[in-house]
């Protein structure tokens, strides 16, 4: 394939259990299942850094946060900073469809012929110009919300209260389908970007999973003790005598575990609605004639607690919020699972590999192409560390004091694959931070990341070992975050 085509799909704050190739056959999400079925699935995929902005930065960028100077929310991305839609051949047609977050959301920038922004984002804009509050003026949805300009424009909870065919899922994937159906001769390469499934937890599929019947596993609910402050201020903002805490909706009568069910199901019905309209995107491209010439990537910029560790939304290294589905379906090559871990900071390099372009040398993602295509090792995944970090300084409120105060604090982590003693893959976190309690998990014999053992002495040369490469990490990537000595 001398110039394939790439469609590029993100959901908002989707973990990578909510896929049955993840182990969550119970989430109704039939045309990302069937997708995962064609692709490489990488079995476990995490982002740079467990937020909007930094991560979407990084995967537009194949940057770290610092390098890209994205390392919190709502900032503007350097127009010297290039996009992977700057770095390909100009015949490549790029539209960029969905949340962008980058600053400027309503200007068509960074390398994109199209642009098809869909929110009204305080912090970017002031006023109601975007395609979507258009059309839902059209089909008579009134707005609900004044802005301190005057401007009426649609709040997220009226958006959320909407029918299935207005959502911003569906507009999306309508929009997608009208550009996959134009007749063109050059390559294109659409980005997709949803909202969904981002609170508020509520949706028009609401109902659709019973929360009394999916499964939770042993962290949900749990109170992370023995672990960061900063996840136990959190956890104890969240979790109300009475249920979830009021700021993250009305999830109804009951238990406080029977409320927090419903909003977990509710969250999954919320993915459901990214999948159907993920489907009509993917029929589309099929019913274009050229899905066999296009490279299709799913993925999120972060994943969400649902109430595991007694935590909501994301800003925590655990692997609901920092571990990501990761699929990529690449026709003419043979698909499977990869084990081991990888990092979105490698999607730059590796799909301009894919997509036979010159890799820029400025990257800090490594191309994962050769490994797709069977010329380098097969277990190179199963033998690789991957670096996540938090810069919160200016994030948003938190809701609680402490939460703000220990948020401003960096942190660094690593997740490090290797080989044990009997030759066996075995994968171990962690997490650093100069002003909190340091994390170690073995994250072979602790899926769940229960029971930390930072103090135990019998893990301190392998603590050493692997601050060691944080900090030789920090010092290739020109990152200064302070750290804590080991």
């Amino acid at each position: 394939m001398k110039r394939p085509n790439l469609l590029f799909i993100v959901s908002d704050q989707q973990r990578s259990d909510t896929l049955a190739c993840y182990g969550a056959p119970h989430v109704k999400a039939n045309a990302l299942n069937a997708l995962a079925d064609q692709s490489f699935v990488f079995e476990n995929a995490y982002v740079t850094q467990p937020v909007c902005t930094p991560s979407r930065a990084s995967m537009l960028t194949g940057l770290y946060p610092q390098s890209a100077g994205m390392m919190k929310n709502n900032i503007v991305l350097d127009p010297e900073i290039k996009t992977i839609a700057e770095m390909v051949d100009d015949d490549y047609h790029c539209a960029y469809y969905g949340k962008w977050h980058l600053g400027n959301e309503t200007t068509r920038q960074h390398g994109f012929d199209e642009w098809l922004p869909l929110a009204e984002l305080p912090w970017v804009i002031d006023h109601p110009d975007t395609p979507y509050h258009q059309f839902l003026l059209r089909n008579g949805v009134e707005p609900d919300h004044v802005t301190a300009a005057g401007h009426r424009v649609f709040s997220a909870h009226q958006r959320t209260s909407l029918p299935e065919h207005l959502t911003m899922a569906s507009f999306l994937a309508d929009e997608a389908a009208r550009f996959l159906s134009e007749d063109r001769d050059e390559p294109f390469m659409l980005q997709v970007h949803f909202f969904e499934p981002h609170n508020p937890y509520t949706g028009p599929l609401d109902g659709l999973h019973d929360p009394a019947k999916i499964p939770v596993g042993p962290a949900f609910l749990k109170y992370p003790e023995g672990t960061s402050q900063f996840n136990r201020v959190r956890a104890d903002f969240y979790m109300q005598e009475s249920g979830p805490h009021p700021k993250m909706g009305d999830f109804g009568d009951g238990s406080p575990e029977e409320q927090w069910r419903r909003l977990r199901a509710q969250y999954y019905s919320n993915v459901t609605l990214v999948d159907r309209s993920v489907g009509r995107i993917l029929a589309a491209l099929e019913a274009s004639g050229k899905a066999d010439e296009t490279i299709v990537v799913f993925t999120a910029d972060h994943g969400e607690m649902a109430g595991d560790h007694a935590l909501l939304e994301k800003r925590s290294f655990y692997e609901e919020s920092a571990k990501v589905p990761l699929l990529m379906r690449v026709p003419w090559l043979e698909q499977r699972m990869l084990p081991g871990v990888v990092g979105q900071v490698d999607l730059v390099p590796t799909l301009l590999d894919l997509m036979n372009q010159p890799v820029p040398e400025h990257l800090e993602g490594v191309s994962r192409a050769p490994l797709l295509s069977g010329e380098s090792e097969a277990d190179e995944l199963e033998e690789n560390d991957v670096f996540v970090q938090w810069n919160g300084l200016g994030d948003r409120d938190l809701g609680a004091e402490m939460a703000n105060l220990l948020g401003a604090v960096p942190r660094r982590s690593i997740v490090s694959s290797r080989r044990n003693a009997g030759g066996k893959a075995q994968r171990w976190k962690l997490n650093l931070c100069a002003g909190d309690q340091n994390e170690l998990f073995d994250m072979t014999a602790d899926p769940h990341e229960l029971v930390n053992l930072f103090d135990q002495d019998e893990h301190r040369d392998l603590v050493r070992e692997l601050a060691a490469k944080i900090r030789l990490w920090q010092h290739e990537t020109g990152d200064t975050a302070a750290l804590p000595s080991v």
